[in-house]
């Protein structure tokens, strides 16, 4: 399910997003070194962080219209400091958006139904390997 929402911009601007809400992964717990080397497995790449936040990202390619994709997971720390493999993490809001060049991600460009179908995928499976 797919719905449009708000996320907070790094200078306190909003930005209207497209939130991933099934397979809901919002909630999750994990360790960082958990969280890391799940994600791995699975494709994705802490990409921004800080001592207090990071994201996961998956590039997905729609080879239709030659078109990259990013589906992005928010992760915020709940104990700890990031750069401590022990730090605990709880996963917040999922989201995707087209990939800009020269660098960004389009949050209001349409989302074709087989990328979709590969971040609902995805988002499965990091919830299962998270909570098995």
């Amino acid at each position: 399910m797919l719905e449009r929402g708000r996320l907070q911009a790094a200078a306190g601007k909003e930005r209207t997003t497209v939130l991933i809400e099934e397979p809901n992964v919002k909630g999750i717990q994990a360790s960082l070194q958990r969280l890391d080397r799940t994600a791995d497995k699975l494709g994705f790449v802490r990409w921004q962080w800080e001592y207090y936040r990071a994201t996961y990202d998956y590039k997905i390619e729609d080879r239709q219209s030659n078109a990259e994709y990013f589906l992005r997971v928010n992760a915020r720390v709940t104990s700890g400091k990031l750069e401590r493999p022990d730090a605990e993490l709880v996963l917040t809001d999922a989201y995707i958006g087209k990939a800009t060049f020269p660098h960004g991600l389009d949050y209001q460009s349409p989302i074709p139904e087989p990328v979709m179908a590969v971040a609902r995928k995805k988002l499965s499976e990091l919830r299962e390997a998270l909570t098995a």
